[in-house]
C-alpha cells in the first residue's frame, strides 16, 4: 500500500530504532497521541494567558481539555508534559508522539527483518503511515479517510466476507466491516501491526470481532486459503518495484480462485492519468483478464481497477 509520493527530502534526521511493545496495562482508548497540529495551538493559548485549552489528544478523532501550567500542560489522565517536550513536537512536523508516563515515544520503528523504516505521519485528519518514506495514502489535495472511502465505494455494496490483502493502518479493513459479515486483513510485517496499535484511528483492527488479521506474504497466504469463499477482495499492494509478485498473472490467479462468483475485486494502481499510472494498469488489466476475470474497468477517482469474477 506504499504510495508514490515521496517525502523524503522533507524528513528530519532520526535515529532508527526497533519496535517496543505497548505495555499491557496501556488501554487503547486511554492513549494520548499528539502531533505537531494538536501542540501548534497551545503556545498561542499560552500567550495569550489562558488557563486552558480545547484540543485533540487522539489525532483529530475527538476533543479534550488540556490545562496549561507554568511548566507546561496538564493532561485530563494526570500527565504531564513541559514546554521542552511541546517545542519537540512542533519541530518534528512529520511525526506523530504517544505520551507515556510524562515522556515522549515516537511512532517511528525499524523493522530488522525487512530492513525497513515505517512512522505514523500526521494530516490534518487521520494520519497516514509512511513506509521507507512513502506515504501509504494519497494525501495531496485528499486525505487518508477519503482515500480508503473512494476505494470502498469503487466495489459497493461490500457484504458477505471480504479479504484485504494489505493491512497497512487497517482503514481499508475497518470500513469494508461497517457492512461485511467478516474481514480477514493479511499484512507482511508485524512492526507495521505495533504502529497500527499506536495510531487511535486503527483501533478497530484490534477490537472488533469481524476483523481478523494474519501476518505474513499474501503470495504465501492467499493460495492457502479455501476456494471461492470470499465475496470481495481489496487489493492495494506496495509498488511493482517493491512487491511485483502481487502484480504477478500467477497471484492474481489464486486471487481469482479465492473470489465467490459475481464476486468483485478493487485493486489499486496508482493515478491512471499520470505517465507510470497509464503504463501499469495496461499490464494490470491485461493479466487480470487472462487470470479469468471478466469486466475490468478503470476506477479513475479511487486510482484503481475494479474486475468481477
Amino acid at each position: 500500500m506504499v504510495r508514490r509520493e515521496s517525502i523524503q527530502k522533507f524528513l528530519p534526521p532520526t535515529k532508527e530504532k526497533s519496535v517496543l511493545p505497548i505495555m499491557p496495562n496501556q488501554e487503547a482508548n486511554e492513549m494520548v497521541v499528539l502531533s505537531h497540529i494538536q501542540v501548534a495551538p497551545i503556545a498561542k493559548a499560552k500567550e495569550q494567558g489562558l488557563e486552558s485549552i480545547t484540543l485533540s489528544l487522539d489525532l483529530n478523532l475527538t476533543q479534550s481539555e488540556v490545562r496549561l501550567e507554568a511548566e507546561g500542560i496538564l493532561l485530563p489522565d494526570g500527565q504531564r508534559l513541559n514546554w521542552e517536550q511541546l517545542r519537540e513536537i512542533t519541530k518534528q512536523d512529520k511525526s506523530c508522539y504517544v505520551v507515556r508516563e510524562n515522556e515522549l515515544e515516537r511512532v517511528h520503528y525499524y523493522s530488522p527483518r525487512f530492513q525497513r523504516v515505517y512512522s505514523l505521519y500526521p494530516t490534518e485528519r487521520a494520519p497516514t503511515m509512511l513506509l521507507a518514506s512513502f506515504p501509504m495514502h494519497r494525501i495531496k489535495g485528499i486525505d487518508p479517510q477519503e482515500d480508503t472511502r473512494r476505494k470502498i465505494e469503487a466495489i459497493a455494496p461490500i457484504h458477505g466476507r471480504v479479504l484485504d490483502t494489505t493491512m497497512g493502518l487497517g482503514y481499508t479493513a475497518i470500513a469494508a466491516a461497517r457492512s461485511a459479515s467478516s474481514v480477514q486483513t493479511i499484512e507482511l510485517d508485524a512492526t507495521v501491526l505495533e504502529v497500527a496499535r499506536r495510531n487511535p484511528w486503527s483501533q478497530d483492527l484490534f477490537i472488533n470481532p469481524k476483523i481478523t488479521h494474519t501476518v505474513g506474504s499474501a503470495a504465501d497466504i492467499v493460495p492457502t486459503l479455501p476456494e471461492e469463499s470470499f465475496h470481495f477482495i481489496l487489493h492495494d499492494p506496495p509498488t511493482f518495484k517493491l512487491a511485483g509478485n502481487l502484480y504477478s498473472e500467477v497471484f492474481y490467479r489464486e486471487l481469482f480462485r479465492v473470489l465467490k462468483r459475481n464476486g468483485r475485486l478493487f485493486h489499486y494502481v496508482g493515478d491512471l492519468e499520470s505517465a507510470h499510472g497509464s503504463s501499469t494498469v495496461r499490464g494490470v488489466i491485461r493479466r487480470l483478464q487472462n487470470a479469468g476475470f471478466k469486466r475490468v474497468t478503470k476506477a479513475t477517482e479511487a486510482f484503481g481497477v475494479v474486475a468481477t469474477k
